[in-house]
């Protein structure tokens, strides 16, 4: 199979698709692999790895496109890149299609598959792909979130661990999925107060008992999230449904019972966003405030970590590469379930019934 990756054309996006050692393993198994020059060089890849690794570079994202059956991106195709889509391509990275009707409609009107890595998932409800980037997104909205807390970048002036007989910052969760407890074990290191909200019994109880009474978890409701969101200094959306459009759960109207200069960092803004008010922005313009209130909304917040965020994406999803290069897309995805269930536009048609129901299009059951 003729595999490809390129440049990411995204502001602030340094992560790319297949690393060299991911393009070693499919040239070992007799597959073609093009990257387009200068893509892994933000990750710390030069073209001299890449070539030493059996890939061939070529001069243009335009020339990948064109050659490829199977394009390994990382974040969704953005506008530029529609003009690529084809019946014989398939496209293998974040897609978050359930936030981007646009994206969705052209991939159906030019009949091409598209598979997700966010909804890739096993029997036990893992997301295998996601889990490494939601790790790193939920560390850094803790780093984000305690340093746009100072005032000289915008927030209210409070430091996050507190000083001895200065309180500490208070900071609140919502969602105890995998960006939420690394957001939590970062700021709990950072000796914040935390507060971790979820509907998810079983979870806060087993934070509880790991961090026993140096946290505080709330069952998710409008009365716990209005009271917890009006105390807090800083709040972070980790709200997450795959494949769905995210719940806006934190709504304006607490905003009126907020501190001014506190800070929102919205991790799931990918999928819509945690809050009424939620807007993508873009690492080099990340935030705008609402009723006086700091909004941090970038979709791609790992982007910002690429030495780390593309080794860990690597090792997450070259076993899928290889399905679909080794068996072909339809043989691959009838073989295993965990790419069946990544899989969200085939041949135009959407088969993955989350993503249809949000944008309110026709989905047809993957046979």
């Amino acid at each position: 199979m003729k595999i490809g990756t390129i440049k990411e054309i995204m502001e602030g996006e340094y992560r790319v698709g297949l690393d060299e050692s991911s393009v070693a393993d499919l040239v070992s198994s007799g597959h073609e692999v093009y990257v387009q020059k200068g893509a892994g060089v933000n990750s710390g890849i030069s073209d001299e790895d890449y070539l030493e690794a059996g890939a061939r570079l070529v001069d243009t994202a335009d020339e990948v496109w064109n050659i490829v059956e199977l394009l390994v991106k990382v974040k969704e195709p953005l506008g530029p890149e529609y003009k690529y889509f084809r019946p014989s391509l398939t496209v293998f990275s974040f897609m978050h299609l359930s936030a981007h009707k646009d994206l969705t409609l052209e991939l159906m009107k030019n009949k091409t598959t598209a598979i997700a890595y966010e909804t890739i998932e096993t029997d036990t409800k893992d997301l295998p792909c996601l889990k490494p980037m939601s790790a790193i997104a939920g560390k850094m909205a803790a780093i984000v979130g305690a340093e746009y807390l100072q005032k000289t970048k915008g927030g209210s002036g409070v430091l996050i661990s507190g000083l001895p007989g200065v309180p500490r910052a208070n900071a609140v969760i919502v969602g105890a999925g995998n960006v939420g407890v690394n957001a939590l074990e970062m700021l709990v290191g950072l000796g914040a107060n935390v507060t971790i909200i979820d509907v998810n019994l079983d979870k806060l109880a087993e934070l509880e008992y790991v961090y026993k009474n140096k946290i505080e978890t709330l069952y998710s409701n409008s009365k716990n999230l209005r009271k917890s969101i009006s105390e807090a200094d800083l709040v972070i959306g980790a709200v997450s449904l795959p494949g769905a459009s995210t719940p806006q759960l934190i709504k304006r109207e607490y905003y009126k019972n907020m501190k001014k200069g506190s800070v929102v960092v919205d991790v799931a803004i990918d999928q819509g966003g945690a809050t009424e008010v939620s807007k993508p922005t873009s690492h080099q313009n990340p935030t705008y405030y609402v009723d006086g209130i700091l909004h941090y909304c970038v979709p791609n917040i790992p982007g910002a970590v690429p030495l780390t965020a593309t080794k860990s994406l690597n090792n997450a999803t070259i076993k899928y590469v290889k399905m679909i290069a080794n068996m072909g897309v339809k043989k691959a995805v009838y073989t295993n379930k965990e790419l069946s269930r990544g899989l969200n536009i085939l041949e135009g048609e959407i088969v993955y019934k989350a993503v249809a129901e949000s944008l309110d299009l026709e989905y047809k059951e993957l046979d």
